[in-house]
């Protein structure tokens, strides 16, 4: 497609390589595809030396397309006094998964500064500088449409000024709900922050011209809502692969068998009864080597409840590690393990990282809520399956059932998974259309 074809947009995103973590894939992916479908991206964000970012990965830098428009801007944040204040070097991550079990006077303190003072995150002193440089770009006439994505929500109302100033179509894109987040009430909002806040997603979801969600039950939380708001232009783009990523090789142990789990894991993550049906299957099968691995951000409270399971002897855990890497410990595994928190709206959690799991083409075993969103994905793509918190006897006759295959053959690999329409070409398409349908119109 030739760039005079092409339909320039304005995406703005607080996280950008070098950021780490998940929630930097969305936009860094839908920006490498959009020019394949006659969307130019210009991508507005915070400056990398003043950003709060939880986690750092250099590697995402390596996949900014040549040629892409990038602005930073500063910022305005809490997070350097919080560490003063508290002692600690890392910025909390979302949902506190960084956090001890049991906060300090300090870590209440900050919850509550954050959750009444900076309405409605503490990323929200980006918003100034972000307005200000959108202006000078908006000016020229040469961007069609708006993007924004988030977390941070606080993103959303500069979407929300520029549409209100510039009239120009809007694409709210939500990778999270906002007030019915899993770790809300740990904000300790006042009746009055609450209210607020929950006016600046109405507004949101009213104003916007599309409000793009990863999950079916995000949307129905979002059409659950007080606000006027028109079904039809909630579109549900989930988080997805990108096949280059996987250029490692499927090489699974043959002298043991290695469940791998990757990303962050906390006490809010009800895998009690999976540590002890593992726990079984060591005296089970006494001639299988079994390893339990995670690669990601582990808190202390769930290390101790896997002391208590008794698997701490064949359990490894490798701190954060860069994406690529990532993937490379999912394609040396067994089996991939994944679970979601046991918390309310847990139906609307659908992990970024399945898609990844997915494309490994192994078999995963997960637990959450039967019926989820994250249950039907795994059930349609035939890619394992997914058992409720308390299912022990069913996750015995499952994992007895592999570790019996494990030993006629190691490589338990699924020779085919239909899971093609989760590729992030396939799902940057789809956004694609909703902005063309909105700048046609």
């Amino acid at each position: 497609m030739k760039e005079t074809d092409q339909t320039d947009i304005l995406y703005i995103s607080y996280y950008w390589p070098p950021s780490g973590g998940p929630g930097v894939q969305r936009g860094l992916k839908f920006c490498k595809y959009l020019p394949q479908f006659g969307v130019c991206p210009t991508v507005l964000t915070v400056d990398e030396k003043q950003a709060s970012y939880p986690l750092l990965d250099e590697t995402f830098a390596q996949e900014v397309p040549e040629g892409l428009q990038v602005y930073r801007t500063a910022t305005s944040e809490p997070f350097e006094y919080y560490k003063k204040l508290s002692g600690k070097k890392e910025i909390p991550y979302s949902g506190f998964a960084n956090q001890q079990s049991k906060d300090t006077l300090v870590d209440k303190l900050f919850k509550f500064v954050r959750g009444n003072l900076f309405i409605p995150d503490a990323r929200v002193g980006w918003n100034k500088h972000a307005i200000r440089k959108a202006n000078e770009l908006l000016q020229g006439g040469k961007y069609k449409a708006i993007v924004t994505t988030s977390p941070p929500h606080s993103t959303q109302l500069i979407g929300l000024k520029l549409k209100q100033k510039y009239n120009l179509p809007w694409v709210a894109d939500l990778r999270d709900p906002w007030t019915n987040i899993h770790y809300y009430d740990q904000l300790l909002h006042t009746p009055i922050a609450k209210r607020l806040d929950e006016k600046y997603e109405r507004q949101v979801l009213e104003q916007a011209d599309a409000v793009i969600v990863t999950s079916e039950d995000t949307k129905r939380l979002f059409l659950n809502k007080p606000a006027s708001i028109d079904a039809r232009k909630i579109h549900v783009i989930p988080n997805g692969y990108d096949a280059q990523d996987f250029v490692y090789q499927s090489h699974p142990p043959k002298d043991e068998f290695l469940i791998t789990y990757t990303g962050t894991i906390t006490e809010h993550y009800n895998i009690d009864v999976f540590l002890k049906v593992l726990a079984h299957m060591l005296s089970m099968h006494s001639d299988i080597n079994y390893k339990l691995r995670f690669v990601g951000k582990v808190s202390e409270g769930m290390k101790k409840r896997i002391e208590k399971a008794g698997v701490l002897g064949i359990t490894e855990f490798i701190p954060y590690v860069p994406h690529q890497e990532a993937i490379k410990y999912m394609m040396e595994s067994t089996v991939l393990f994944l679970a979601i928190a046991d918390v309310e709206n847990v139906y609307a959690n659908v992990p970024g990282k399945l898609f990844e799991y997915l494309a490994s083409n192994k078999p995963i075993i997960a637990l959450g809520p039967v019926h989820s969103d994250m249950d039907h994905i795994i059930d349609e793509c035939g890619a394992g399956r997914l058992f409720h918190y308390t299912a022990y006897d069913l996750m015995v006759d499952h994992l007895n059932q592999w570790s019996k295959a494990w030993k006629i053959n190691p490589n338990l690999d699924l020779p085919y998974i239909n899971h093609s329409r989760f590729s992030r070409e396939a799902l940057t398409e789809e956004l694609a259309k909703v902005i063309m349908n909105l700048v046609r119109q």
